[in-house]
């Protein structure tokens, strides 16, 4: 608990098994009062690492469904369980659990709805090990989409993020893709919708157990990232309607202000 607020975290994981234990040592359990794992169907032993560890919400997959369909599982059951504020923490320890307690005070005190881990705030990326080639794309992109969104992040692509209950009940998440993009779906989503976003700088480490996609799917994610970038865009200015933007633009919430 914290200022009264449930708080709950969720490990989408895949093959997660040489990192688990790290991750998990890490979290601060003093304010954390559940911790979720959803394996989306690892060919490791994840599952039996996350029962000897304690963990007892845990989920498997018996099919792979892609990194987004495992978080639409985590935030089903995170909202089940009656989180107020749920925090996405990849379990392969490229993003330090450290942070949760800073990252999930700023929702529970009312300051934003959202806070993302940004790894560009700062040296952190390059100086964590960050490709050079994934530095560059993630600069371009971001650029990319602060000019067709009109807004202003460091980056939109890191996969530490904490929000608040209202925003998962409020996305249409199920419209969003079951891979990769679900991630930069679900940021335009809550841009669009109005929520207020804040972003910590947050270290990062590169290792050998980090997750990392293929080029050829960092290829794949970046055309998703422009197609749901121009998909705002068309939306906001009511020249087509998209399922993953209908209804959204209801809310009438400030944006950090604006």
């Amino acid at each position: 608990m914290l200022n009264n607020k449930k708080i709950v975290v969720v490990m989408p994981a895949y093959n997660a098994a040489p990192t688990l234990q790290s991750t998990y040592d890490e979290i601060p359990l003093d304010v954390v009062d559940e911790v979720i794992l959803v394996d989306d169907c690892s060919s490791d032993d994840t599952i039996e690492l996350a029962r000897s560890i304690g963990l007892t919400h845990i989920i498997r997959h018996d099919t792979n469904t892609g990194y987004g369909g495992n978080q639409k599982t985590c935030y089903k059951k995170a909202i089940e369980l009656g989180g107020d504020v749920i925090i996405m923490l990849h379990p392969d320890y490229q993003y330090t659990p450290k942070l949760i307690t800073s990252m999930a005070s700023l929702i529970t005190e009312g300051v934003f709805d959202c806070v993302l881990g940004s790894r560009i705030l700062g040296t952190g990326a390059l100086n964590g090990g960050m490709p050079v080639y994934k530095f560059i794309s993630n600069r371009l992109l971001t650029a990319f989409q602060n000019l067709v969104i009109n807004y202003k992040l460091s980056e939109y692509h890191t996969g530490y993020r904490a929000f608040s209950r209202e925003i998962l009940q409020t996305l249409p998440l199920d419209e969003n893709a079951n891979g990769f993009v679900f991630d930069n779906q679900m940021l335009a989503q809550i841009i669009y919708a109005k929520f207020s976003i804040g972003e910590i700088t947050c270290p990062t480490r590169y290792a050998a157990g980090s997750s990392s996609i293929s080029f050829t799917n960092s290829v794949k994610y970046g055309i998703g990232v422009m197609k749901t970038s121009i998909l705002f865009f068309l939306n906001r200015h009511n020249l087509i309607t998209s399922p993953i933007f209908k209804n959204l633009g209801s809310r009438n919430k400030p944006v950090n202000g604006k």
